[in-house]
């Protein structure tokens, strides 16, 4: 009986999405959050906000899609920012801080950008950790918790008002 040597595990990429993505991203977020997805308040954001190609990153590990970060411009007030989402990871992949390093990316990516600051909606204990805080006086196109609206903001930068489109 012959042993075949141990390899590596397939390296992981932090990519910009591409085109070629969709249908691995599409299966992704279905098996994520299912078709409930589509009743949230950040789908109402996303319906009208401008897709960020630029700033959104997905995780490929051998060819595959495992992960997936999406980023939308949209104002809030009158001050233009990102508003991130959908955050999605492979459950294989969990719990091995690929959505923290693909919140990260995206992060850095719209800093450099010249954005003031990326908003979302989600669980502080998750995000506090990359940067994000309660943005008290932001409100969404819908019923959502108060403390569930969180931003990450580039220097001295206060938010408040509605997000709408820019």
């Amino acid at each position: 009986m012959s042993l075949q040597p141990n390899r590596p595990p397939p390296e992981l990429i932090l990519v910009n999405e591409a085109p070629a993505h969709a249908a691995e991203i599409e299966a992704l977020l279905n098996r994520a959050f299912g078709p409930g997805r589509f009743a949230k308040v950040s789908e109402r954001v996303r319906e009208f906000a401008d897709f960020a190609t630029e700033l959104s990153f997905c995780a490929i590990e051998a060819g595959k899609v495992v992960g997936v970060v999406r980023m939308w411009r949209v104002n809030v007030g009158d001050r233009p920012v990102v508003f991130l989402g959908p955050l999605a990871v492979e459950e294989s992949e969990r719990r091995h801080g690929l959505g923290a390093q693909l919140v990260e990316r995206a992060c850095l990516a719209a800093k450099a950008a010249g954005e003031a600051a990326v908003l979302l909606v989600g669980d502080l204990p998750y995000f506090r950790r990359v940067g994000f805080a309660i943005a008290a006086d932001v409100t969404l196109p819908g019923p959502v918790d108060a403390k569930r609206v969180l931003a990450r903001t580039f220097g001295e930068v206060a938010l408040a008002g509605a997000v709408k489109a820019r």
